[in-house]
């Protein structure tokens, strides 16, 4: 039987939920939080140090006072 689409869509008064992609692209979920990468190492690198562009290298956690932001904005993490 034919169902109208667009009648049957209007029912759901509950918008979707959507992931933020630049957040799913910046932040990675794990056991005890959320995972970022530094900033400062995309370019310039030619006058800081290798030791700092070593360090700049590891991922570091999100601070505590962001978790809750991240997590709104990552809905399915």
């Amino acid at each position: 039987m034919f169902v109208n689409r667009a009648i049957k869509n209007q029912e759901s008064n509950v918008p979707k939920m959507k992931t933020k992609k630049a957040a799913s692209k910046r932040f990675r979920k794990t056991a005890n939080g959320f995972k970022r990468g530094q900033s400062h190492r995309r370019h310039i690198l030619t006058k800081k140090p290798s030791k700092r562009k070593r360090q700049l290298r590891r991922e570091m956690g999100v601070h505590e006072t962001d978790v809750g932001r991240v997590n709104a904005m990552l809905p399915f993490a």
